[in-house]
């Protein structure tokens, strides 16, 4: 009997400047936020190129056309955080939400033109579930309305990742309870678990910088072991990091490192997971898609020596169920 292949999968956080608006401006920040407009479909013609099947987890916003049509597509029931600096409902009422650093229908429909490419949700508003305020009833109220709007788009969710990965098992209820069937979870690491805000520290993430370029917590490969009745954890095995001028001279180590982790699953019948947000290939465009491109020639290698296939999240479920 043949061993059986490694599988390579991508989640993509796509979420526009609803996802950094809260720490970034559109001064500082909206070049990478407009390039996200090219650099979808550039991902997508090399995702094509190579076989590969990527999820890509959707704030809810971005599948409407305009302020108007969100205004008119509120939740209920608000988030309730404490630090009312991450409820974007305020920012919603007080700017003119400029489509392109706001919607994407288009995208999202050219993305689901593509083979292999999944329609996920990264929550409606980008919601954050372990700050302080927010409640099961709030979350649920985000979920439905994130499941609502897709379904009236034309897309069924099946899995979601949650911003800044932050989740518990009640927020894991709420989303099965809508359909949702898998989620990405977090490396099997005291640096990578999940906490909020105010419980992340200086040295936890000076340590997953370090993890990017030396293997200091293992490739984080994984077999699938999901139970039925229960949502699924394809947890993520590595955030590929977006190139750095100042650290180039380390380049070579990161794409190694992620490589390394694809031939490790590859040999051990595993599943490798990586996931970036498509607006950090906005500045160092280039060199970001040299880089990934590099990854995916090995994919190619491997699934060309039957060692390994890629499939999205809810692919990986279909197989385990």
């Amino acid at each position: 009997m043949m061993p059986p292949k490694g599988i390579f999968t991508i989640s993509l956080d796509f979420e526009l400047f609803w996802g950094v608006r809260d720490n970034r401006s559109l001064d500082s920040y909206g070049e990478n936020i407009r390039k996200v407009h090219e650099i979808v479909p550039r991902l997508l013609e090399m995702f094509d190129k190579y076989g590969v099947h990527c999820t890509w987890t959707t704030v809810g916003f971005l599948f409407l056309n305009n302020k108007e049509e969100l205004l008119n597509n509120l939740p209920d029931i608000a988030p309730g955080y404490t630090n009312t600096n991450f409820d974007p409902y305020p920012y919603i009422h007080n700017n003119s939400l400029e489509p392109i650093y706001h919607f994407a229908p288009d995208l999202v429909k050219q993305i689901a033109s593509y083979p292999g490419q999944e329609i996920g949700t990264h929550t409606y508003c980008h919601f954050y579930t372990l700050e302080e305020g927010v409640t099961p009833a709030s979350f649920a109220e985000d979920i439905r309305m994130a499941v609502k709007v897709a379904r009236e788009k034309g897309h069924e969710i099946h899995s979601i990742v949650f911003p800044r990965n932050q989740y518990n098992n009640a927020m894991l209820d709420v989303c099965y309870q809508h359909g949702i069937k898998t989620y990405r979870g977090v490396e099997q690491s005291v640096i990578y678990e999940t906490r909020n805000r105010t419980d992340e520290t200086l040295r936890r993430r000076m340590l997953r910088l370090m993890d990017a370029y030396i293997n200091l917590t293992g490739h984080h490969t994984f077999k699938i072991n999901g139970q039925k009745g229960t949502i699924l954890d394809i947890p993520s095995s590595r955030f590929l990091r977006p190139y750095s001028q100042k650290l180039s001279f380390l380049e070579p180590f990161k794409l190694n490192r992620v490589i390394k982790g694809l031939m490790h699953a590859s040999k051990r019948g595993e599943v490798f997971h990586i996931w970036w947000h498509p607006h950090n290939f906005g500045a160092n465009t280039e060199d970001n898609f040299n880089g990934l491109e590099k990854i995916l020639i090995k994919f190619k290698q491997l699934k060309d020596a039957g060692l390994m296939e890629s499939l999205n999240m809810y692919e990986i479920y279909q197989l385990n169920n």
